[in-house]
């Protein structure tokens, strides 16, 4: 049990804090605390906050996750449910814009729209664990374990699905495939650029030093730039060999 609140750093007696609401017994992340109750309570329950949780994605994104992480959970949406809602309804209205996006993509990557067609989630879910196991050997400085970091990657996905929606809801409107072709482009910098704007945010209050800071983010887009292509490539050799 916790003394002060973790939320809003009141002096707690009981279970709760009586002036915010939050359990006192508020822990940090690990994998039994994962399975027994995120996960299960994140496929079952649907917590308030999903208004707040999406704003604060793209207001001050590493800064609010970093104390969602450190014990502020209240006005949070679950991060396991909040990434399953975003790929449920980014894979939804993907189906809308499929035609086009076969048209404008690369028949290098034939097989890998094959598998994604039926196995998104778990292609989008597989990069949590990599991009979490970087960040944490990038960042050991912090002293987050790595269930921590799983949780930040599990936000960070989610506000990176977002944005990957503005291709799939432009290509539900536009027909020109260099309009799209633009658009993706622009899409992809604006990616990398919330990456390090999310990692740069969140790892700024572990007393590293600007120019340190600076570099392990950098170094972090480049781990994710591989993971992805190398996942990518693995998926597109699978739906060559395997889905026809």
């Amino acid at each position: 049990m916790n003394s002060k609140c973790l939320n809003c750093g009141s002096e707690t007696v009981n279970n709760f804090c009586s002036f915010c609401g939050q359990k006192n017994s508020t822990h940090r992340f690990s994998l039994q605390h994962f399975i027994v109750h995120d996960f299960i309570h994140g496929v079952f329950h649907l917590d308030k906050g999903f208004p707040f949780t999406i704003r604060e994605l793209f207001t001050r994104p590493g800064h609010s996750i970093r104390e969602y992480i450190q014990g502020k959970r209240v006005r949070h949406f679950n991060y396991f449910t909040l990434l399953l809602i975003i790929i449920a309804v980014t894979h939804f209205t993907g189906a809308f814009s499929k035609d086009l996006g076969s048209d404008a993509g690369s028949k290098d990557l034939e097989g890998y729209s094959r598998v994604i067609e039926e196995y998104a989630k778990f292609i989008i879910l597989s990069f949590a664990p990599l991009f979490a196991l970087s960040s944490y050997l990038l960042f050991k400085k912090s002293r987050q374990n790595y269930m921590e970091h799983l949780v930040m990657t599990m936000y960070i996905i989610s506000g990176i699905l977002i944005i990957n929606y503005i291709v799939t809801v432009t290509s539900l409107f536009c027909t020109d495939l260099k309009a799209m072709k633009i658009i993706h482009t622009s899409t992809e910098l604006l990616k990398i650029c919330y990456f390090f704007w999310f990692y740069y945010q969140y790892f700024s209050g572990f007393g590293y030093k600007k120019g340190v800071l600076i570099i392990r983010c950098i170094a972090m887009i480049i781990a994710v730039i591989l993971i992805g292509l190398s996942i990518n490539i693995v998926v597109n050799k699978i739906g060559l060999m395997y889905f026809s």
